[in-house]
């Protein structure tokens, strides 16, 4: 198990220890995956690194591999929750960075969404 700086005052990093519970749909070493708990679709996940990384702002080449493994990992998750296939099903990445991109939670955080249409938000 490898160490990751975390915050102790962060909703995510109490997610990640277990201190908070969630509807986990995966884990490994450096990304945690879990069901979002107000989801605007069908299929609503969110994944994020362990460390704490407070947004796309703060991520430098140090990260490459972590944030390519997550884009591998998406497509996986999307189809494991229910996401139809590609083509005709899909779904869509986003990741919110600072205020005026919207971001609430400041610990990285990608949302996987998918499912039929038409969805809340996006």
């Amino acid at each position: 198990m490898s160490h990751h700086h975390t915050d102790d005052n962060c909703i995510f990093c109490k997610i990640v220890a277990g201190k908070i519970p969630s509807k986990k749909v995966y884990e490994d070493e450096d990304i945690f995956a879990f069901h979002d708990i107000a989801p605007w679709a069908p299929v609503h996940l969110l994944m994020i690194p362990k460390a704490h990384i407070p947004s796309l702002a703060q991520v430098g080449p140090e990260h490459e591999a972590l944030l390519g493994r997550m884009m591998v990992l998406a497509s996986k998750l999307a189809a494991q929750e229910g996401c139809n296939p590609y083509p005709d099903g899909g779904f869509r990445l986003v990741s919110n960075t600072g205020t005026e991109g919207g971001q609430e939670v400041h610990h990285l955080h990608i949302h996987v969404m998918g499912g039929p249409r038409p969805w809340l938000r996006g």
